[in-house]
């Protein structure tokens, strides 16, 4: 479980395929303390929770799987990752509860300062799979590359967002731009929310 709050900022170094789609990535890391980590335990690449297989002062490495290549960005020799260790129940909860498990990758239409803003910030417009609409709400919250951030505005699968300075400073989000593909994962609450009702409408048909 993470908290959507990032605490690193790495890139990754090596990709080595390990047969059926499925490879060994190694990420370079800048600023992650890993005096506490273990092989076994759990980071959050770009929003992606992945399992430390080995690792150095420097960097570590983790198996991805075909299936997660497949619904997730951000693992190809070069790309920048933000990185989060797992929190502990006695960390502050400064984001959401996020997961690590991203529910599609979104595309982003719009990026740019916000007009008039004294304050440096940027607007951020992603447009989402279109399953992923109903889990959208103005001021409800979304992972985007593993950052726990506030939806501003939502039409249809399209949302908006803004990034402040310092969330661009210690963020991949600076090298990203139109055309870009992020992950997402929604709140998950919201998901919970939806297999309840949907559950409660089937048994109430019984």
């Amino acid at each position: 479980m993470f908290t959507g709050i990032i605490q690193a900022v790495g890139h990754v170094s090596q990709c080595t395929e390990s047969g059926g789609g499925d490879a060994r990535v190694t990420l370079a890391i800048d600023g992650l303390d890993m005096r506490d980590v273990q092989p076994g335990d759990s980071i959050a690449c770009n929003g992606v929770c992945l399992t430390v297989v080995a690792f150095t002062p420097e960097s570590f490495s983790v198996d991805v799987s075909a299936e997660t290549f497949a619904c997730t960005i951000g693992f190809a020799p070069g790309d920048r990752v933000n990185l989060e260790k797992a929190m502990r129940l006695s960390d502050r909860l400064g984001g959401h509860l996020v997961s690590g498990h991203v529910d599609g990758v979104g595309e982003v239409i719009h990026f740019a300062p916000v007009a008039n803003s004294d304050d440096g910030s940027w607007r951020l417009d992603i447009r989402a799979p279109e399953r992923m609409a109903r889990y959208l709400a103005a001021k409800g919250s979304i992972a985007v590359n593993g950052v726990s951030l506030t939806v501003n505005r939502v039409q249809g699968a399209d949302f908006s967002i803004n990034l402040i300075p310092h969330t661009l400073e210690h963020t991949m989000f600076k090298n990203l731009s139109v055309g870009s593909r992020v992950n997402l994962e929604a709140d998950m609450l919201a998901r919970y929310a939806e297999r309840l009702l949907a559950y409660t409408q089937n048994t109430d048909k019984d």
